[in-house]
């Protein structure tokens, strides 16, 4: 797990969540939308009363905005990542590997995305917080 450097226009993206939601960020990745990870226990501030702080950002900003709560806990962490994907089971193996048991092929489908993209998008989340090798789907 690496230490999080953040440019500057991330940094106003998170002051600017913290001001109107109130929940405290705890990192936030910029892609094809924003993707903010909230402190333990923050996630409803985020949200707000039927959404109406996520919808405020999202106005705000004229962006797309992903939320995940973080959770000391690594199988925790990564069904809340997933999230609404229910997971059968996630167990954390030995070796740094994180599997994800999931019964029916189209949610595994889903889990996984086209070309890989979701998968791998939830192991960098997961590999920037704790120390993991590869998060596999079975």
């Amino acid at each position: 797990m690496a230490k999080i450097k953040y440019d500057i226009n991330i940094m106003k993206y998170m002051s600017l969540f913290e001001s109107l939601t109130g929940a405290r960020v705890k990192d936030c990745i910029v892609n094809d939308g924003i993707f903010f990870i909230v402190h333990e226990n923050e996630m409803g501030k985020a949200i707000g009363k039927k959404g109406s702080n996520l919808k405020r950002v999202e106005n705000t900003l004229k962006k797309k905005i992903k939320l995940a709560e973080f959770s000391s806990d690594l199988v925790q962490f990564v069904q809340n990542l997933i999230y609404p994907i229910k997971a059968k089971e996630i167990k954390e193996e030995e070796d740094g590997t994180v599997t994800i048991y999931i019964d029916d092929r189209k949610t595994k489908g889903m889990l996984i995305g086209r070309d890989r993209h979701n998968i791998n998008s939830i192991a960098d989340t997961v590999k920037r917080h704790f120390d993991v090798n590869e998060i596999k789907v079975v």
